[in-house]
């Protein structure tokens, strides 16, 4: 299993994901109801897919591989570049599912909340794929030596198994679809 591969191939269920969000918002700052289901349902995509499954690898598997074996310029990138943005992003998440419960207990000015931690969450994600595409992996290849690399794959391929005896990927990966036919482009 290619590692890098797939986690890139996650990249892009996420990316589309964060489209439908952004489509929600904007629906609400038109004036829409905010669908809370819908809500709840891309939440969970973001907390079970993108955090819990595609972090998880990404933190249990490679980054800590690069944070053990790529040096002082290795723990930075990691430690305080993407492991920051993924605890900005779970912040991100949080506020949004608490302004989400005021808006549902009649506050309407947490709609603002909703939109302005939905939107912050977008901006920032897209940022963090762009360098995880473009640089943090491609210089985990370059720099990870081929044995480190080869247990990487086998634990995401032992990742990988446990989560399809769960279903996981394959559910959330159909919910994108069926939000995607919900908010459409």
């Amino acid at each position: 299993m290619d590692s890098i591969k797939l986690m890139m191939e996650e990249h892009q269920y996420i990316l589309r994901t964060l489209a439908v969000v952004r489509r929600a918002c904007y629906g609400i700052l038109q004036g829409e109801e905010i669908n809370y289901n819908d809500f709840d349902q891309m939440i969970d995509f973001i907390r079970s897919y993108a955090d819990a499954h595609h972090h998880g690898k990404e933190e249990k598997l490679l980054f800590n591989e690069m944070v053990t074996h790529l040096g002082p310029l290795g723990n930075k990138l990691i430690t305080h570049g993407m492991l920051v943005e993924h605890d900005s992003g779970r912040l991100f998440i949080q506020e949004l599912k608490e302004a989400l419960d005021k808006v549902k207990a009649g506050d309407e000015e947490s709609k603002l909340d909703v939109i302005a931690n939905a939107i912050s969450y977008t901006h920032l994600l897209k940022r963090h794929i762009e360098k995880e595409d473009s640089v943090v992996y491609t210089f985990a290849q370059r720099q990870l030596s081929a044995e480190i690399m080869d247990k990487v794959n086998q634990e995401t391929a032992d990742f990988e198994k446990a989560a399809l005896e769960k279903d996981t990927k394959n559910y959330y990966e159909q919910l994108v679809v069926k939000l995607e036919e919900k908010y459409p482009a």
